[in-house]
């Protein structure tokens, strides 16, 4: 009789959407794990949200973790993502079995008001000047890659980034400056992985090793010539530490 395996649910990042895990789900499903990349609220086909906050988020991934069976699942969050895994340990940890939080952080960049205002210009205020989100998709990817990157994942990556509603684009750049689970950290319980890129700008490396530190046995893996894309930027080196991680603690 075959190992049963732990579903595995995954969480893309700002600029993304389920398709943004097309080189995870066929892997991990064919190697058995029950595997499901969620949109979420206002991305793709799931419908919006309000208010649109990090409870009423969870709240959401919630209902679909229950809708899959409602067994405890491994949360694989990519930087927005991140946060949101993070925020289901919190606010639901009957329903986490085990983290792998990649390319992420514990809270958002900066802290100060003046950093937040800066970076809801930066991310917001092209769509204010008449942009389109494929102008902001074009402009920004280019600084998410690595020196090992694939082409062929940054223009993925783009192409997603270009089909989300404006709309919903605001409201999760105004999320994500809302996050900080700092504290929290030490409090983890569950198996947790942390994937990082050696050339990621946007989640720095050694942020996510001191991230790492602070949370009990948790397991810090670094791949080398990797920018801030790291599930399409090396999917064969994102999916070899996510498995071996699996692995190691039987899931």
């Amino acid at each position: 009789m075959a190992e049963e395996r732990t579903p595995l649910v995954f969480l893309h990042g700002v600029g993304g959407g389920h398709a943004a895990w097309g080189r995870q789900l066929p892997y991990f499903s064919a190697l058995g794990f029950p595997s499901h990349a969620w949109d979420q609220p206002g991305y793709g086909r799931s419908k919006p949200v309000e208010p649109y906050d990090l409870e009423t988020l969870c709240t959401a991934l919630a209902r679909l973790i229950a809708s899959l069976g409602g067994e405890p699942v491994v949360l694989v969050g990519h930087s927005m993502g991140g946060f949101v895994a993070q925020e289901m340990v919190v606010r639901h940890p009957a329903v986490v079995k085990a983290l792998a939080l990649c390319f992420t952080s514990p809270a958002f960049a900066g802290g100060s008001s003046d950093f937040t205002k800066q970076f809801i210009a930066a991310r917001i205020g092209p769509l204010d000047e008449g942009k389109t989100m494929a102008d902001i998709a074009g402009t920004l990817m280019k600084t998410m890659s690595g020196t090992r990157s694939d082409p062929s994942g940054l223009a993925l990556a783009e192409k997603i980034m270009s089909a989300i509603p404006p709309d919903t684009y605001r409201k999760a750049v105004q999320l994500l400056t809302t996050f900080d689970r700092r504290k929290e950290l030490a409090d983890i319980k569950v198996p947790t992985l942390l994937i990082a890129g050696s050339d990621d700008r946007t989640a720095p490396a050694a942020m996510m090793e001191r991230m790492a530190q602070k949370i009990p046995g948790a397991q810090y893996v670094c791949l080398a010539g990797c920018g801030h894309l790291g599930p399409m930027d090396q999917p064969g080196e994102f999916n070899a530490a996510l498995l071996a991680f699996l692995r190691k603690h039987r899931l």
